[in-house]
């Protein structure tokens, strides 16, 4: 097995804070490595001098495999607002394309054009009309498109949704590139990586396997060495009595000991702890009274757009673990803001308790006095040190933590307010791995209600018991379960579609026999005339466009199918989906 990279003592530092020191570490060909830290601590940095675009502080050795080609995926994508996405990602790819033949760039291109439709993303759309989730898909397109051997991912997953992520799972998984990524998703770096690599305290520890072995051998490693470190304490007290025996200024007394003892005291200092959350330091929920959120028949649209929210009811119960969960751009936002009083609902009605004290952790709502330092920010120790903010870092500046470290002090000015009702919209962009676990802990001992909006799977199945799922044209429904159950729940519903349509397709020349179903018979009966017609109307239409489906999906695998035709297949098959999205969920209705 070939060696793809080699990387021998490098380091980096900002100013007194040294990220890593005289790392090195090897990438095999077809090795898929997940890279772990908490933020802050040097992830991002080391991703950068693996691709060329930083440097090492004490110059080491990064030896690529000649020949081989690399792909990046930063968090930040610079792009020109004006351009079409296709034109963005070819702009993009002037490297991969440079030596390319004529017949070589048309097959670039339609694979550039393949990848963005199946993300649900048009080729000729402008990069300014796009949301952030579609940014990062164009993003993603543009380091698939290569089919690069080597691939250096920061957050793949921030900010897409389930679909997406689902996609780019599938997608690595099948691929035999050679990967290394930074990712705070769990069940995408188990199902995608077979190695962890874990930053700690500047050092680089290896362990092949899944995410749990991960856990195991970590937890495995952190006692050996607190077990080593309390032999430490045991010569550093010998070594301590010498010292106080004579005065510090005697002659007899050797520099060299002197000195070895500040270095034993020093590694005294350094027994790792794993974080077990300790509910007296993190304050609880202001009590909540037997009235939370009542809403009856809400409804609420923009203009001609179409209704977000219709005929919407539910009484929130004290305890509730609600996860709510759809595509980007089909009203969760707006959902929130009803719930909450920003908008008010067209029609129906909302009654809020008067002990109720929300909690809202936005997307866009971090704001900070960059000056003030995080003590001054946050002024509760417990949480502080919970949350990983140790105290050499309570004096720091909130301009100068990481991105991800001012995440985690946002998300810390909501939880010391103590809200009784909690709003978490896509808390996991932006948090590590060790915050996640963290925050999950917390929410499972929660005194209060909780609504959590996340693409996050792990996350949504730790700490949710049911779903709200916003399934288009305002219709929101309630599963019970977490989200691997309501997945698992959906494959099985588009299994027993697929089906029946294939047995409503062989009995189309037998009318009579349509109404012989005795899987559908009991269920038709609780359905009105109206209704029934309409559920029989949806499964020639779904049938109808399944099939124009697998025709555009055939042309877009053609190698020779011409470019227009490519282009306006892509156009349509985005709005193709949408329309069986849309009359599946209206089938599932009248069909449950």
């Amino acid at each position: 097995m070939a060696s793809y990279l080699q990387i021998e003592n490098i380091s980096k530092s900002y100013g007194p804070k040294v990220l890593f020191d005289h790392i090195g570490f090897n990438v095999n060909e077809g090795d898929k490595i997940a890279l772990i830290a908490p933020n802050g601590t040097g992830k991002t940095s080391l991703m950068r001098i693996l691709a060329g675009k930083d440097k090492s502080d004490s110059g080491g050795q990064i030896k690529f495999l000649k020949e081989i080609r690399i792909a990046f995926l930063e968090q930040d994508y610079d792009f020109d607002p004006d351009a079409t996405l296709l034109d963005q990602v070819l702009s993009g790819s002037t490297p991969f394309m440079e030596h390319l033949d004529e017949e070589g760039r048309f097959e670039y291109e339609r694979r550039i054009i393949r990848i963005l439709t199946e993300f649900g993303l048009r080729p000729d759309q402008r990069m300014a009309d796009l949301s952030g989730g579609e940014i990062k898909r164009v993003a993603i397109t543009q380091v698939l498109a290569p089919e690069a051997d080597f691939l250096i991912l920061d957050e793949p997953t921030n900010h897409l949704d389930v679909d997406a992520i689902e996609y780019l799972e599938n997608y690595l998984r099948r691929s035999r590139c050679t990967l290394f990524m930074v990712t705070h998703d769990r069940y995408f770096l188990d199902r995608v990586c077979n190695i962890v690599m874990e930053l700690d305290h500047g050092q680089i520890y290896v362990y092949k396997g899944d995410y749990e072995n991960y856990l195991e051998k970590r937890a495995e490693r952190i006692a050996n060495y607190n077990a080593e470190t309390d032999k430490v304490r045991n010569l550093l007290r010998r070594e301590l009595e010498w010292m106080h025996a004579t005065p510090c200024a005697r002659t007899g007394k050797a520099k060299y000991r002197k000195q070895a003892f500040w270095d034993l005291k020093g590694r005294a200092e350094q027994a790792y702890t794993i974080r077990q959350v300790s509910m007296e330091a993190l304050e609880g929920a202001t009590r909540l009274g037997t009235k939370i959120i009542d809403c009856y028949d809400v409804s609420f649209g923009y203009g001609e757009g179409g209704a977000l929210v219709k005929d919407f009811s539910y009484k929130f119960q004290r305890y509730d673990r609600i996860g709510i969960v759809g595509r980007n751009g089909i009203g969760k936002s707006t959902f929130i803001d009803l719930l909450i009083g920003l908008l008010e609902p067209a029609s129906g009605r909302i009654e809020r308790g008067e002990s109720l004290k929300i909690g809202y952790y936005r997307q866009d709502g971090m704001q900070f006095d960059e000056g003030q330092t995080v003590l001054e920010t946050v002024s509760n120790l417990g949480l502080l040190n919970q949350f990983l903010f140790p105290h050499d870092m309570l004096n720091n500046p909130v301009s100068k933590l990481s991105g991800g470290e001012k995440r985690r002090l946002y998300l810390l000015t909501i939880l010391m307010q103590q809200p009784n009702f909690l709003i978490l919209d896509e808390p996991t962009n932006d948090l590590d791995i060790v915050t996640l676990n963290i925050l999950e802990e917390y929410l499972l001992d929660f005194k209060g209600s909780l609504i959590v909006v996340s693409h996050d799977r792990h996350f949504l199945d730790r700490v949710v018991d049911h779903l709200l799922v916003f399934c288009g044209d305002g219709l929101i429904k309630d599963f019970v379960g977490g989200y691997t159950e309501y997945r698992t729940f959906i494959k099985d519903y588009e299994a027993e579609k697929l089906r029946q349509t294939r047995q409503l397709s062989d009995n189309s020349a037998e009318p009579q026999k349509k109404t012989s179903q005795p899987e559908h018979g009991e269920r038709k009966k609780r359905l009105s005339y109206k209704e029934q017609r309409e559920l029989e109307q949806l499964e020639t239409e779904l049938r109808k466009l399944n099939a124009e489906k697998s025709g555009i999906e055939a042309l877009l695998s053609r190698p020779d199918a011409p470019y227009g035709q490519i282009r306006e297949a892509s156009e349509r098959y985005e709005a193709l989906k949408r329309e069986i999205d849309e009359k599946e969920f209206r089938w599932l209705e009248l069909s449950l």
